[in-house]
């Protein structure tokens, strides 16, 4: 696993676009319209800067991976946030949803636990190597390196067939939310 550097951006926002082209979570926010596809884009590009920002990116050693961490207690409101988060509403969720996103954003972090989170915010592998160990890989290094900082490892889903996967490393649901489909969030121990 490598931290990636902010000129790996364009690389990792392909990798999470593709990743989560029909993923219900983030089609929630997202208006599906003629721009949907630049709209993706720039949720991926938001989801790297925040992250990059108030947390840590990685790619997997063939750089076929990402992983997006967000520590929520180092989250500050800055000048560039606040540019970030007005960029995000007009070029991704769009006015109309704003409302939507904020009551889910709350909601979502009422469930979080109350002790420091290496929050997984995004993993996804290339679509053309799916399916071959990379994801399970970076996966196992995130883990230790979030239970080398001594913070809980957690994440939601709203993929089904994912649940098992994350079961299988040690991962369990303690929460779900219906928000017109379901939203599992999960944690290691």
């Amino acid at each position: 696993m490598i931290k990636a550097t902010y000129s790996d951006r364009p690389l990792v926002v392909n990798i999470l676009k593709a990743s989560f082209d029909n993923n219900k979570s983030v089609n929630y926010l997202i208006p599906q319209d003629d721009k949907r596809d630049k709209r993706l884009r720039r949720f991926m590009e938001y989801s790297f800067d925040v992250c990059y920002s108030f947390g840590e990116v990685y790619l997997s050693d063939d750089r076929k991976a990402c992983a997006l961490i967000l520590f929520p207690d180092r989250k500050r409101t800055t000048p560039k946030s606040i540019l970030w988060d007005i960029t995000f509403i007009l070029r991704s969720i769009g006015l109309a949803n704003v409302s939507k996103a904020l009551n889910r954003e709350s909601q979502i972090k009422s469930r979080h636990p109350k002790e420091p989170l290496y929050y997984l915010w995004f993993i996804g592998v290339d679509v053309e190597v799916q399916n071959n160990g990379i994801g399970s890989k970076l996966l196992v290094e995130v883990i230790a390196k979030g239970e080398a900082q001594n913070r809980v490892v957690c994440l939601e889903t709203s993929t089904l067939k994912n649940i098992p996967w994350y079961e299988k490393f040690g991962f369990t649901i303690y929460d779900e939310l219906d928000l017109g489909y379901l939203l599992f969030f999960l944690k290691r121990g």
